[in-house]
């Protein structure tokens, strides 16, 4: 996931954004308007909030209690969670970053966290180490923080691609015959435990005047599998993928996988295999033609 580091001057610009919409919004006659800030991030921006409103001669407080709020301000809507908390209340949510409306796959770091060292990622990694019941600052964890960052971007590498982004199509009215690849390894990240895993893929699609690199039909996979996902929809989507840019008379995606939620915990069943799969077109409707990727597969 990609990092956007706030400066002073980005947050005290979007302040002066919620300040002008309270301007707009605020009917005529109030004395003063009553502010309150979500800890920790949203207490700061409130003030933020709070001094551009003196700015525009629009007097206002920092209240402690929601209830009686006119506003309530946050840092960054991120889940959701947080306004869902306050929905009871006859106060209005504000963020100065609402991820719903912009990009939900950007971690954003405020300069307030940088300064006091709550640096977003690394700082809940270590708090998770803590929860565990061992030591961050010990010797052999210091750096895990950072390691497992690293290890992400490798890892959930497919939240950066979609595969629009890899597939070269070319133009080809001579093939027409099943194009297969099978035995692809992959591994991946359940999102219902965040463990992983992994096995083998199979892809094929049946040209119809159009063909891509073998070599991006993994790709395409790579870049679900390099995500939070379940296995029943990463075939879904690599067979959408390739009827969505080529077209094909029909297109199937397999996956054999062994999962860690099933062999390290929960029922702890070690040789189990799940098997999912997707076909369209003509490997959905046609026997043979099932029977024959089928066949190749299994060679």
């Amino acid at each position: 996931m990609k990092t956007k580091n706030f400066s002073w001057h980005d947050v005290e610009k979007r302040a002066e954004g919620l300040a002008n919409k309270i301007r707009i919004a605020r009917k005529q006659g109030i004395s003063h308007i009553c502010l309150f800030g979500v800890a920790r991030g949203g207490i700061i921006a409130a003030v933020l909030v709070a001094r551009e409103l003196e700015k525009l001669k629009i007097s206002s407080i920092l209240g402690m209690a929601p209830n009686y709020a006119d506003y309530i301000i946050d840092d960054v809507i991120d889940t959701g969670n947080t306004r869902k908390k306050y929905e009871n209340c006859k106060a209005e949510f504000m963020a100065l970053v609402d991820k719903e409306k912009e990009s939900k796959n950007i971690w954003i770091s405020f300069p307030w966290e940088r300064m006091t060292g709550d640096v977003g990622p690394v700082n809940n990694i270590r708090r998770l180490i803590e929860y565990i019941g061992d030591d961050p600052n010990r010797e052999g964890l210091k750096a895990t923080p950072n390691r497992i960052i690293r290890s992400y971007e490798k890892l959930y590498g497919g939240y950066d691609q979609e595969p629009m982004d890899v597939i070269k199509v070319f133009e080809d009215d001579n093939c027409d015959e099943m194009v297969v690849i099978k035995n692809i390894q992959f591994y991946s990240t359940c999102e219902h435990h965040m463990l992983p895993f992994f096995g083998k893929a199979h892809i094929a699609y049946i040209p119809k005047g159009r063909v891509i690199g073998v070599s991006k039909l993994i790709r395409i996979l790579e870049i679900y599998t390099r995500r939070l996902s379940i296995q029943e929809r990463i075939v879904q989507q690599v067979t959408k993928a390739l009827e969505d840019h080529l077209h094909p008379r029909g297109a199937a995606c397999i996956l054999e996988a062994q999962h860690f939620c099933m062999t390290a915990r929960g029922v702890e069943k070690q040789d189990a295999i799940m098997v999912t799969s997707s076909l369209t077109g003509s490997f959905k409707e046609s026997i043979e033609t099932r029977n024959e990727f089928l066949k190749m597969i299994r060679r």
